[in-house]
């Protein structure tokens, strides 16, 4: 167990009870992934839910998304 298991399970149990479709992911944090589009504009270097951790592929900027699981989609990208 690392120092920060507990936080990340509570906002996971927090992420997962919202509204996660992409239309109010998108109105509360501008540009949201599937999957397929993840692939396209980012190369994934690590994960430790809910985040993921990435390098944009347009510019090698790494940086962090946050991700719900069902349905998952990819949000919130931050450098």
């Amino acid at each position: 167990m690392d120092a920060t298991e507990n936080i990340r399970c509570e906002m996971v149990a927090e992420i997962n009870s919202r509204d996660n479709t992409r239309k109010s992911l998108e109105a509360a944090h501008g540009q949201v992934w599937d999957t397929r589009q993840l692939q396209e504009d980012f190369e994934v270097t690590g994960f430790l839910a809910p985040f993921v951790a990435v390098r944009r592929k347009s510019d090698n900027q790494k940086g962090l998304l946050e991700f719900c699981h069902n349905p998952r989609f990819y949000y919130n990208f931050s450098s």
